[in-house]
Order: structure tokens, then C-alpha cells, then sequence
């Protein structure tokens, strides 16, 4: 049998890769969210620190929730791996109706909660998993 690494291996070596050829060191997905945490808010105006505080937490958390375990049904990894982009799309759209002010900005924020969550239910669908009234990806 030949041993196959796992997707999340695989994501995990392709983000190395491109961290390292992007930054020139080594960097492990932890230090990646470390400067992700870090850079913005070094810089940031104490009223946006909140903002962006929720971000990298939507962000942080759907790169972790992505890490799924194979299991063999390309299908059923596929939406595994896509609900949490989606959660975290709508996490982010959700702190932009909290703090900004761009009214365009804001009705784009209020499309992109609606549609990722048609989208994580259609999904989830299409697998055979009917979506419940207490997903994640509910608006908060």
C-alpha cells in the first residue's frame, strides 16, 4: 500500500511553502496567525483594534475548523473543508455590520451572511446532512 499524505498535510506543506517563499523563513501555520495577530494592530487606531481583534479570530478559528481529518469521500471533505471558510466569510461580514460605517460596505456585508449560509445549507444538502436550526453559521 502507498502511503498518501493527508489533505490537511498537504494544505498544511503548500501554506509552509508559500510562507517561506514569501517571508524567506520557515514559519509554522501558529507563527502565521501570530503575525497575522500582531502586524495590524501595532498600527491600528484603538478604535479599530476591536474590529480587527474579531477578524483575526474568524480567520484563526476557520483556519483551524479547515484541518479536517480525510475520510475518504472527496464530497464530504469538500463541505467539511468549506462550511468553516464559509462560517468564517460570514464572522467577518458580521463585524463589519458591528463597526463599519460604508453603507455600500454594510448592504455587501448583509449579502455575503445570506448567501454563505444558502450556500453551507446547500452544501451540507448535498452530502446527505440536512442543516439544523443550531449551526454555527447562524447569524450571532
Amino acid at each position: 500500500m502507498i502511503h498518501r499524505p493527508s489533505s490537511f498535510a498537504l494544505a498544511m506543506f503548500l501554506v509552509a511553502g508559500s510562507l517561506v517563499a514569501c517571508s524567506g523563513e520557515p514559519q509554522s501555520l501558529a507563527s502565521y496567525i501570530a503575525a497575522i495577530c500582531s502586524t495590524p494592530f501595532r498600527a491600528a487606531l484603538e478604535a479599530e483594534a476591536s474590529y480587527l481583534s474579531e477578524n483575526v479570530a474568524a480567520m484563526t478559528k476557520m483556519m483551524i475548523d479547515m484541518g479536517i481529518r480525510p475520510s475518504g469521500d472527496v464530497d464530504a471533505d469538500f463541505v467539511a473543508m468549506m462550511v468553516p471558510h464559509h462560517q468564517g466569510a460570514i464572522e467577518m461580514a458580521e463585524a463589519e455590520l458591528r463597526y463599519g460605517r460604508n453603507e455600500q460596505l454594510r448592504r455587501m456585508a448583509q449579502e455575503i451572511i445570506v448567501t454563505q449560509q444558502q450556500e453551507i445549507a446547500a452544501m451540507r444538502l448535498a452530502v446527505g446532512k440536512a442543516p439544523t436550526p443550531d449551526q454555527t453559521y447562524a447569524s450571532k
